[in-house]
């Protein structure tokens, strides 16, 4: 299984630009929960914690494609550093802001300002792999090990987070997130010799109008759905463990889901694939749906173990065939502004997932509130379908997105 990402290892920058990208994407997974620890900590007071949480999370998911539509424009690095700059001073002031007991107000003001500033590592670190690797297949298994990382990351982030918001006291959980991501992001923006070559293009498939086509919208959407099961099991599971007196156990089981997609992840990147990315892509999310209505059997913590592993089992299936269809699909001159996008979808998801998710808690108790990750991984497979239709239809009205020449005048393969 782990032959194929051997062939990643002798390219030249990969393993400094994906450690790098590592290190920048760790504040997705500890800010959000850093900020509730932080103003829970300090006033006790839950609604506002999660009312600042999510301003944070959605100006993320409103700015970064617009971010990224910059990268795409400027370059990486030229972009980045300021951004970087902007996330960690930002952040700074908004610990300062919680601790010093400023304007409410301004608590909400810095928290958007922070999550605006922090920019999609993520779409960063893929459009390298597309930019150093030809092969269509190999970029495949570098999505996966890359899909791999962000599951590491939300494996990582959210028990640090907390062992040091809890264990020393609520700022340091928050600042360290902002130290990690200011390392990373600065060292990334360091490493020039693999930052994909600006493509400048106004009009036409590489242009703002090339970068809204079917596949691009198909995924988003998707993922938006996708995005509502990860944001309701957070808050589903500790509710369930809680109601079953052992609330210990939420963080174990969903380690366990998160260890389900690291080795479907590993496993799928692996495969050398026969079926088209968009056929693909509508397998694994009808898997995906398949096994998550196996929340209705929960009956015992044990029991959801078992079904967590199984549902965690289809994510990065999911992730990795959408985010490759996209790539296959898209100019380079707009390729990390639509991964960006496919990242927003995700987050906005999992904003919606979480909220709904606590208020059907409280109405008709937890065992039965993981309907809504059958709802939102359902509605995920018939966005897919209906996804795949349109991504056909245009496939065979239009031409194949060919790849801008490299610098020795080949051209990369494109599906």
């Amino acid at each position: 299984m782990f032959g194929p990402y051997a062939a990643l290892l002798p390219v030249s920058g990969a393993f400094s630009f994906s450690s790098m990208g590592f290190l920048a994407r760790m504040p997705i997974s500890m800010t959000g929960l850093g900020a509730v620890l932080l103003v829970a900590g300090e006033t006790g007071r839950y609604g506002i914690a999660g009312a600042v949480a999510g301003v944070l999370a959605l100006s993320f998911a409103i700015i970064s494609p617009q971010v990224a539509r910059m990268v795409d424009r400027f370059g990486q690095a030229r972009v980045l550093r300021p951004a970087v700059m902007l996330f960690g001073a930002a952040g700074v002031g908004f610990v300062m802001a919680v601790e010093l007991q400023a304007p409410i107000w301004t608590w909400f003001l810095l928290a958007a300002v922070t999550g605006a500033s922090g920019p999609n590592i993520g779409s960063m670190v893929r459009a390298r792999w597309v930019n150093v690797l030809d092969d269509p297949t190999t970029r495949q298994t570098a999505f996966a090990f890359e899909s791999v990382v962000d599951e590491i990351v939300f494996v990582i982030g959210p028990p640090l987070v907390t062992l040091l918001a809890t264990a020393i006291s609520p700022p340091v959980g928050f600042l360290t997130a902002v130290i990690i991501g200011l390392i990373g992001g600065l060292g990334f923006a360091t490493l020039t010799a693999t930052e994909p070559p600006v493509t400048r293009t106004t009009e036409g498939r590489g242009g703002r109008r090339g970068v809204l086509i079917p596949a691009l919208i198909s995924v988003t959407i998707t993922y938006v759905a996708v995005g509502t099961v990860f944001g309701a099991m957070d808050v589903v599971v500790v509710a369930y463990a809680d109601e079953q007196d052992n609330i210990g156990l939420s963080g174990v089981i969903l380690a366990v889901y998160a260890a389900g997609s690291l080795i479907a992840g590993l496993a799928y990147g692996a495969v050398a694939w026969r079926r088209g990315l968009a056929g693909r892509f509508l397998f694994t999310t009808l898997a995906f749906g398949v096994a998550a209505s196996g929340f209705l059997l929960v009956n015992s913590l044990l029991v959801l173990a078992g079904l967590a592993f199984l549902a965690g089992a289809t994510i990065a299936p999911v992730l990795v065939s959408g985010m490759s269809l996209v790539e296959s699909r898209l100019p380079r001159a707009a390729l990390t502004e639509g991964l960006s996008w496919t990242t927003t979808g995700i987050t906005l998801g999992v904003t919606l997932g979480a909220s709904i998710s606590g208020s059907v808690v409280d109405s008709i108790g937890a065992e039965r509130s993981f309907i809504v990750q059958v709802v939102g991984a359902s509605s995920a497979a018939v966005l897919a379908a209906v996804g795949y239709v349109a991504v056909r239809r245009a496939d065979r009205r239009g031409e194949p997105v060919v790849r801008p020449a490299a610098p020795d005048g080949s051209r990369p393969g494109s599906e």
